[in-house]
């Protein structure tokens, strides 16, 4: 089975859900196990974790890391369909490709003695989950190393860099009134769409870097009202803010808790990743970039998203976003290039071949 045919067969598990991620997991323990590959398969916080390692005992280590969950999506787009270059299906871009491109390089790698490879595989990277989460676990189970490679996706581009996420709740408050009568109420959701516009406006969200125009903030969920003939008196909005490298998640919070008659909470944070361009393992990678695909210029770019690389750095291990090319991700239409799956899986063995030959080499200046 190859990567693509890999790729199809993940994207027909359903791994929104639960029963989805567990089926998932134990056909990836069962493919990698048929070809030889010694798989540890736990749980952790209920979702499937799955772990193995190939090469020596010893020596330069790495990491290939991935999820197999993806977002909520419409029945029908578990059913993976094929135009052309694009292969078609939730996840097959974000980022059950990579994965698959991952575990068939794992494979190839097996029988190398250089370098030791970890893979990682978590359940809950599109989880909103602050805390207990299984990258930070399989962290701190030992599979760190030298570099690590998460599979998200970057169009074969190297992610040296990715906006930190602030996901808060804010309250508004309003005055209930009968809905014949609206003139005597204050509405509530009304007013929180005021709040939104005016968040949307502070001065950070014009602020820009070297990788990124601007930060981003998207109303994800809105809830107010309890029945259509009243003005409703509360209401809250989850926001999704996607902040640079190098602002204060805590001034940005503080900024948006001056809006009138609301309360500000955060849910969840996701520091920002940076990784110098001049990290050698970085080096390394790009230049098994450009030997396999023909990208050579810009290869370093920044992510709106982010990825569970932040758990690999704040245990030390320099990391990375970096995966195959498509489009789509948590749309109706998500893609992945069949022709780039197979460079990823090229790219990753190239890489893990070139470690041992590049302290003899010259470093190369990615751009």
């Amino acid at each position: 089975m190859d990567e693509r045919a890999l790729t199809e067969r993940l994207i027909t598990y359903d791994t929104a859900s639960l029963e989805g991620m567990q089926s998932a997991a134990a056909f990836i323990k069962g493919w990698l196990e048929a070809r030889d590959v010694e798989v540890k398969g736990e749980t952790y916080n209920g979702r499937p974790v799955l772990t193995a390692t190939v090469g020596p005992q010893t020596g330069p280590t790495v990491v290939f890391h991935g999820h197999l969950d993806v977002v909520p999506a419409l029945p029908e787009q578990f059913t993976p369909w094929v135009s052309g270059d694009r292969l078609f299906g939730r996840g097959a871009y974000d980022m059950k490709g990579g994965l698959a491109a991952m575990m068939c390089a794992v494979t190839d790698l097996a029988a190398q003695d250089r370098v030791r490879v970890h893979f990682a595989c978590v359940s809950d990277e599109e989880s909103d989950e602050q805390t207990e989460r299984g990258t930070d676990w399989v962290v701190e189970q030992g599979i760190t190393g030298h570099f690590a490679i998460t599979g998200e996706p970057t169009n074969l581009h190297i992610g040296v860099q990715a906006k930190g996420v602030l996901v808060v709740r804010v309250h508004v408050s309003g005055r209930s009134a009968h809905g014949s009568t609206p003139w005597l109420g204050d509405n509530a959701v009304l007013k929180a769409v005021d709040v939104f516009r005016g968040i949307e406006s502070l001065p950070f969200t014009r602020e820009s870097s070297e990788l990124f125009d601007r930060p981003s903030i998207s109303l994800g969920r809105i809830v107010g009202g309890d029945a259509v003939n009243r003005v409703p008196d509360t209401c809250a909005i989850d926001l999704d803010v996607r902040y640079l490298p190098g602002q204060d998640p805590d001034q940005i919070l503080a900024a948006m808790s001056e809006q009138g008659d609301s309360q500000v909470s955060k849910v969840f944070h996701r520091e920002p990743i940076v990784v110098s361009r001049e990290e050698p393992y970085v080096q390394i990678l790009a230049e098994a970039v450009c030997s396999v695909t023909p990208i050579c210029e810009s290869i370093a770019v920044g992510r709106d998203g982010t990825s569970d690389v932040i758990s690999f750095l704040n245990a030390g291990t320099p990391g990375v976003e970096f995966g195959p090319s498509g489009d789509g991700h948590h749309g109706p239409e998500e893609w992945v290039s069949i022709e780039s799956l197979a460079q990823y899986r090229r790219t990753l063995v190239e890489f893990v071949n070139l470690i041992p030959q590049r302290s003899s080499r010259p470093a190369l200046k990615i751009a």
